[in-house]
């Protein structure tokens, strides 16, 4: 990944961070590291563990942010969070899988699409 790539990366994180705080989401981990792969987001959501994908664009170029989310994608992040639920054995009533889609316009502004329940 080229170093302007991650930053827009990092980016959209801070932003998907700071949205779902606002929206009353509490932060357990970011960039947590699995044996396969990263959980961007783990959050408690009142009773619910929420792992959430964040992807971010500056444009619509290449299509849609969440439209990055594959089947083998959505497996990949299953397995993980099964492997982050085994590893922190939190009390939650359930999980689930959301994407935060962050899309930057040119001069920074950022429009944020939270899809709730992918799995």
């Amino acid at each position: 990944m080229t170093d302007s790539r991650a930053a827009v990366g990092r980016r959209g994180e801070d932003i998907a961070a700071t949205f779902l705080v606002d929206a009353g989401y509490v932060l357990i981990e970011r960039n947590w590291r699995g044996t396969r792969g990263e959980l961007d987001i783990v959050a408690w959501h009142g009773e619910e563990i929420v792992v959430v994908e964040v992807k971010t664009r500056t444009g619509l170029g290449f299509g849609h942010p969440a439209e990055a989310i594959t089947a083998d994608k959505l497996a990949r992040l299953k397995r993980l969070a099964g492997q982050w639920l085994t590893e922190h054995a939190p009390r939650a009533a359930s999980i689930r899988i959301d994407v935060l889609a962050v899309i930057l316009d040119p001069t920074g502004a950022a429009r944020v699409e939270h899809i709730t329940g992918i799995s």
